[in-house]
């Protein structure tokens, strides 16, 4: 199934109306995120995992959490999903402290591990099925089969699918319970370009039903697509967050306007203000770097149109996330 057919089966859904959920005790409603999270902290032994960290994920958006390994993500997440109990601060998940929340608080989370295995023996439909039995209001099966692409495969063994499948099928079985938030572990390891876009359509039409998504990925492109928000986690502690296109400053970060020199021309043959902040590179085109794009532009187009010379190749590039990712992992 292709990225635009999952999106018109998401839209075809959405157009039905939302699933209704009967609001109980500790919803978080009215406003309240669906995770807040203050000073949380989490020790082993003499080491300390997390240190005093803050979050907040409101409902309905994707919220993609970043970091190196060991830098406490998987920690962290497990501690929100109620499979670790934090040593100090307060964490609220859906209303409720994970560790102590009853068996109704579990029925509204999906999770999907980084890693998992189907059930032997049975075909994905049957595999939907048992795990329907575990929820009191479950999603329908075919609706679920038909969301994450798998409609056409519901007959075949699971343990028969191809990685890229197996890994919709852990999407769908996360989805079956119905719940309001939903874990993503590294859902697009190991599939090719066109599976990883099919795999963004049918998160992004997450949102669309009404679901809250927390995302971890290593994939930056991934996170730029899909989040309304990033956190980045370094050394157990948060090292900045914000949209996409506000990380770590990202928007106020000099720019580098890229282009070749006109033939005939030389760097010493640019603006007097510009040279000193345009180098050669590998590539044989000249790079300048700019805090003020705009003024930049300005001065190099007028330089060339007084000459009747062309720029070609002119672009202007701001950091990218990954840039901006590296830029604040390694400074730890």
């Amino acid at each position: 199934m292709t990225a635009e057919a999952v999106a018109r089966t998401l839209h075809a859904m959405v157009a039905q109306g939302p699933s209704a959920r009967v609001a109980g005790p500790g919803d978080s409603g009215g406003g309240k995120p669906v995770i807040a999270v203050r000073g949380l902290r989490k020790r082993y032994g003499e080491h300390e995992a997390i240190r005093g960290i803050d979050l907040e994920v409101r409902r309905g958006e994707i919220f993609a959490f970043l970091g190196p390994n060991g830098a406490g993500k998987t920690t962290t997440v497990e501690i929100l999903e109620g499979f670790r109990r934090a040593t100090a601060g307060e964490v609220s998940v859906l209303g409720a402290d994970p560790w102590g929340a009853p068996p109704s608080w579990r029925e509204r989370i999906g999770i999907v591990l980084q890693e998992s295995a189907p059930e032997p023996g049975l075909t994905v439909r049957e595999c939907l099925e048992l795990y329907a039995g575990y929820f009191q209001a479950p999603r329908s099966v075919p609706d679920t089969l038909a969301l994450v692409g798998l409609a056409e495969q519901g007959s075949e063994r699971a343990t028969a699918l191809s990685g890229g499948q197996r890994r919709r099928l852990d999407v769908a079985l996360a989805l079956i319970g119905d719940p309001e938030l939903v874990f993503l572990d590294e859902p697009t390891t190991g599939f090719d370009p066109a599976a990883r876009r099919v795999a963004w359509a049918m998160i992004e039409g997450l949102r669309e039903l009404g679901k809250t998504v927390f995302l971890t990925t290593h994939y930056m492109e991934e996170a730029e697509r899909l989040a309304d928000r990033i956190a980045v986690i370094v050394d157990g502690a948060i090292a900045a967050e914000g949209a996409p296109h506000t990380l770590g400053d990202r928007q106020r970060a000099a720019a580098r306007i890229i282009f070749s020199l006109p033939r005939g021309t030389t760097l010493a043959d640019l603006p007097a203000g510009l040279i000193g902040r345009a180098q050669s590179e590998s590539s044989g085109r000249i790079a300048l770097t700019s805090g003020t794009v705009t003024a930049d532009l300005h001065a190099l187009s007028g330089w060339a149109l007084e000459r009747s010379l062309e720029l070609e190749d002119l672009e202007v590039r701001r950091p990218t996330l990954e840039e901006i990712y590296l830029r604040l992992t390694e400074a730890s």
